[in-house]
């Protein structure tokens, strides 16, 4: 069962999701070029009664999607004929069965534009918006079959409206140049897929929505409008509803009333009082959404409001009523959509009969390759879209029951070059929990999963026979394997006795590749971003809390079709993932370097590291009495006892009983953080030691007494977990435990990491640090000749640049100079500001500057780095790592615009574009090296063991006999792994623990 939350802790699926996203990430890059070959809701797996499986997969196999359907009952639809054969040459009157999407443009591709990271096509044009649109229209023919597709645009900001309030929308800001470029190509796609375009000078296109509405209702047909536009709400009926594209809902007067609390009839007079803000529409004072629905409730509409102000309730809300009297029905009159638009509807040119060989030239002058294939599957030979399954297929799911059934199946999965794979365990460990049962898909829809633990009365297959099996599957080296998290995978299937084999491919790294900035990239989170699924939630299986069970416990029917869903979502969602990679330049980046790494992270995590217990009970002991000398030290300094762990009694005794200055505010009160606290240190005892204190007990609490609890006691080892979807900047994350935030340099730290040792008695544990990666890396990037010198030279870099601003000799840099030009070294790479620094090293902020202005005179190849950066990232809206890896970094400034002096002081955003370059680059350098270091190690006969990888640094152990040889192969690879402008260095060290390696 993958590892909460992200399923790392469940499977290794990643389900559960955490819903708090980046505000403005509601949607991720190509999420919205939908798969043509997808299932919806899944029917409850099949529990074969023979042995066979199919062994041929037609078009009509195809299962398709859960989605709702339009309004009306949907005709009957057949897998091998085009969708449009009995409408083609029909007029629109002639039609039994007309149904009608209708989209709202302008609005969409505002929403795509704003929501997706930039993308260029091969002739440097932005074609994000281009790319989004069409997938959603692919989307809505597949999902939604309907007769006819129009898209409705604003022809012009000068409207009827703007004639009767010429502030209606007056503060709408216009049109980013960026998007505005987009506009054409949209059009000319849309046109040559045989999608409808409408627009009428002097209206806006929910004008036109509301007139082919009307007219729809009038033939007898349904009507599905895609718009996220509340305006809009007032078309709803029995025949029309909403359709919100972004999360696969419809709206229909149900849903409505459950969300204003109002009919459809009463939306124009609802939003009349209401009012927006937005487009400037007056309402009436001080009347919002809640007591509109109050009064829509009590009156009915309203003109019987305004006709009977006395009545309602309140002298203020009478006087308000009456008062906003000519308002109201101003704005009714501006809300109020026309259902009489002069236009003529284009129901031949929206029957979707595209022009296939001009719309994949388009699609090819873009660079849409994957689109391009959807066109193919949507659109066929015919040009005509191709009718999609009827909701009676679904997704072909099957419980593999006995052996001659998994022999079946595997001799199946034996004609792929890829396959999706899932496991099921009793717990969250991969190292420790038991196999409950395996999942396997071969193509979109078709999945089987084999139960090795089920409940008393299902049926089950043994664990040894089950791997036996499957075996020459999955340690097969020509099969890839396609997995959620699929490291959790080879833990769990190593722990059961298969290694397995072949080219991996992970859906949660690749969506993090995408947008390293998203915070969630769980399986539930992909399938609705991807394919507009809700999946089945780990909480429905198993519960929380008191009432959870295991995995091996819930009902195999259930659990089955859970497991198969783990499988089928991967394999459908790779080949868009994939697609949006090659359009991001981030394919080699996934293939050669992220995918490889996950079996080095499998070997280090299935390894783990020998903790001794021993060792930590007795700093617990020490730790204990340090903390309760220092409590009493706190107290005596406070002149009375309080909680020393609420920031609110110690703000209290800080700044009111012993009168210590305010530093800085929260929203809360007086801050008690660090910062402040070592501040306050300089004028009383008391805040050194809470400093001591908190950094006494987060050591006890986090490492010293929470390792022993984390050791396995199947391994007598910490297995600790690496994620490569953290971190922005492409570093490694290490969880339960975190073993990268030990403290490296003080006492405690080193005691700490004292208690790590090699495995076999009599073996070294090897520290490989790389010295100053990220100085490096800034040295290769900035091309500045002095800083290269440096290190050509193998000069101490901090000794170096010491006397570079001071203008002394080398000789002559005393310590505390030296300690200064290492914190701007540093500090440069972070982009730390004049203020930051001054802080750091507790100098005047006049100082300071000068410290970073002598810098940059001595070293100007790295301002001209920082400068470059930043203008390309404001260019471009992300950087770029050494290998490719993106991040999108939004609010950079036109620093080609400032004085120089004013460059220097850097935003957030521009600090976390020139970081990311450089401490992005190392992490590529490091994992790149990581993969050369582990396959040289397997080649090798070397007695040793990768265990760790703490930033710059790995850790592994070894038999002393193998140490030399080991330590030559390391530096080589480490050294030679890429071939910078400056040298690489490596500092290797052995001893007999952690602390010890020298």
């Amino acid at each position: 069962m993958p590892r909460r939350p992200t399923r790392e802790t469940h499977s290794s699926s990643g389900r559960n999701s955490d819903s708090s996203a980046d505000s403005n990430r509601d949607y991720d890059h190509d999420l919205f070029g939908f798969s043509s070959d997808r299932v919806g809701e899944p029917a409850s797996p099949t529990v074969a009664t023979d042995s066979s499986l199919p062994t041929q997969e037609t078009d009509g196999d195809r299962p398709t999607t859960g989605a709702q359907s339009l309004p009306s009952a949907e005709p009957t639809a057949k897998s091998t004929t085009a969708l449009n054969e009995t409408t083609a040459g029909k007029s629109v009157d002639d039609q039994p069965h007309l149904r009608v999407v209708l989209v709202d443009a302008h609005s969409l591709i505002y929403q795509l534009f704003h929501a997706l990271p930039p993308m260029t096509s091969p002739a440097g044009a932005p074609v994000a918006a281009v790319h989004g649109f069409v997938g959603d229209m692919l989307e809505l023919i597949t999902r939604k079959s309907p007769t006819h597709l129009i898209c409705a645009f604003d022809k012009s900001e000068v409207t009827f409206r703007n004639e009767l309030y010429d502030q209606y929308k007056a503060h709408r800001e216009s049109m980013p140049e960026d998007l505005r470029q987009q506009i054409p190509p949209i059009r000319e796609i849309i046109q040559a897929m045989g999608i409808g375009v409408m627009e009428c000078g002097g209206f806006e296109a929910d004008d036109i929505l509301a007139t082919v509405a009307k007219q729809v209702e009038s033939k007898g047909g349904t009507c599905l409008i895609v718009t996220a536009d509340k305006d809009c709400r007032q078309l709803i009926t029995d025949r029309v509803h909403l359709y919100n594209i972004r999360k696969n809902l419809e709206m229909t007067a149900t849903e409505l009333m459950a969300d204003w609390g109002i009919r459809p009839d009463q939306v124009v007079d609802y939003q009349a009082m209401v009012g927006d803000p937005v487009d400037n529409v007056p309402g009436i004072p001080l009347v919002g959404p809640k007591l509109a629905q109050q009064l829509l409730t009590q009156f009915g509409d309203l003109q019987t409001i305004l006709d009977n102000a006395d009545s309602v309730s309140g002298a203020k809300r009478k006087e308000n009523i009456k008062a906003g009297r000519e308002r109201a029905q101003l704005s009714r009159t501006l809300v109020k959509l026309r259902d009489d638009v002069p236009c003529e509807t284009p129901w031949d040119q929206s029957l979707m009969h595209a022009d296939v060989p001009k719309l994949t030239a388009m699609l090819d002058e873009f660079g849409f390759r994957r689109l391009r294939t959807r066109i193919d599957e949507v659109f066929g030979r015919t040009g005509m879209a191709m009718a999609q399954p009827t909701a009676t297929d679904v997704a072909q799911y099957q419980t593999i029951t006995d052996l001659p059934m998994l022999d079946a199946l595997v001799k199946r999965l034996g004609v792929y070059s890829e396959i999706a794979i899932d496991t099921e365990t009793t717990g969250t460990d991969p190292r420790s929990s038991d196999l409950v049962g395996i999942s396997i898909a071969w193509s979109p829809g078709h999945a089987a999963y084999i139960p090795i633990l089920a409940p008393a009365g299902d049926p089950q297959l043994d664990r040894d026979e089950v791997i036996n099996r499957l075996r020459p599957i999955l340690e097969n080296p020509n099969i890839g394997k396609i997995g959620q998290n699929i490291k959790f995978d080879l833990i769990v299937l190593r722990s059961a006795g298969a290694n397995i084999q072949g080219p991996l491919v992970d859906t949660m790294v690749a969506d993090y590749l995408i947008d390293p900035g998203r915070r969630n990239h769980t399986l539930d989170d992909l399938a609705l971003r991807y394919l507009n699924e809700k999946t089945t939630g780990i909480k429905e299986l198993i519960g929380s809390g008191k009432n959870e069970i295991t995995m091996d416990r819930v009902p195999l029917a259930i659990i089955s079709n859970y497991a198969c869903e783990d499988v089928d979502v991967p394999i459908r969602i790779i080949p868009m993932a994939r697609e949006t990679l090659a359009s991001l330049d981030l394919d080699l980046l996934f293939r050669d370097l992220e995918m490889p790494l996950i079996e080095v992270l499998a070997e280090m995590e299935f390894n783990g590291i020998r903790v001794d217990v021993d060792h930590l009970a007795s700093m617990s002991s020490l730790f204990a009495d340090r903390i309760e000398r220092l409590r009493t030290e706190i107290f005596t300094a406070a002149g009375g006892e309080f909680n020393l762990d609420s920031p609110k009694q110690l703000a209290k005794v800080l700044f009111e009983d012993l009168g210590l200055p305010i530093v800085k505010k929260t929203k809360t009160g007086a801050s008690t953080d660090v910062e402040v606290l070592q501040t306050l240190s300089m004028s009383h005892p008391l805040p050194a030691r809470l400093i001591e204190y908190r950094q006494a007990t987060k050591l006890k609490n986090t490492y010293i007494d929470a390792l022993p609890r984390l050791v396995s006691s199947k391994t007598n080892r910490v297995h600790t977990s690496f994620r490569q979807d953290v971190a922005a900047t492409g570093r490694l994350s290490s969880t339960e435990p975190n073993l990268q935030n030990i403290p490296i340099r003080t006492e405690e730290g080193r005691a700490i990491r004292g208690a790590f040792r090699a495995g076999p008695d009599g073996w070294l544990l090897m520290a490989a640090d790389y010295s100053q990666i990220e100085l490096r890396v800034l040295a290769h990037f900035s091309g500045d000749a002095a800083l290269m010198d440096a290190y050509e030279k193998d000069s101490d870099i901090h000794t170096r640049v010491a006397a570079e601003v001071h203008g002394v000799e080398e000789s002559a840099v005393t310590s505390d100079m030296r300690r200064v030009a290492k914190t701007i070294n540093f500090g440069i790479v972070y982009g730390q500001s004049p203020f930051g620094l001054a802080r750091t090293l507790g100098i005047s902020k006049d100082e300071a500057a000068e410290y970073i202005e002598l810098y940059f005179a001595r070293y100007p190849g790295v301002q001209d780095f920082m400068l470059g950066t930043l203008v390309d990232c404001r260019k471009t809206g992300f950087v770029s790592t050494i290998l490719g890896r993106r991040r999108n970094v939004l609010g950079v400034r036109d620093l080609t615009k400032l004085e120089p002096s004013k460059r220097r002081n850097l935003t957030e955003a521009e600090r976390i574009a020139v970081n990311t370059v450089i401490q992005g680059s190392a992490a590529d350098l490091i994992k790149k090296a990581m993969i050369h270091v582990y396959r040289r190690m397997a080649k090798s006969n070397l007695r040793a063991k990768l265990l760790l990888q703490i930033h710059d640094e790995l850790v592994l152990e070894v038999d002393p006999e193998d140490a030399e040889r080991l330590s030559e192969l390391i530096r080589e690879e480490m050294t030679h792994v890429m071939q910078l402008r400056v040298p690489l260095k490596v500092e290797i060290g052995t001893g007999k623990t952690w602390a010890d390696v020298k």
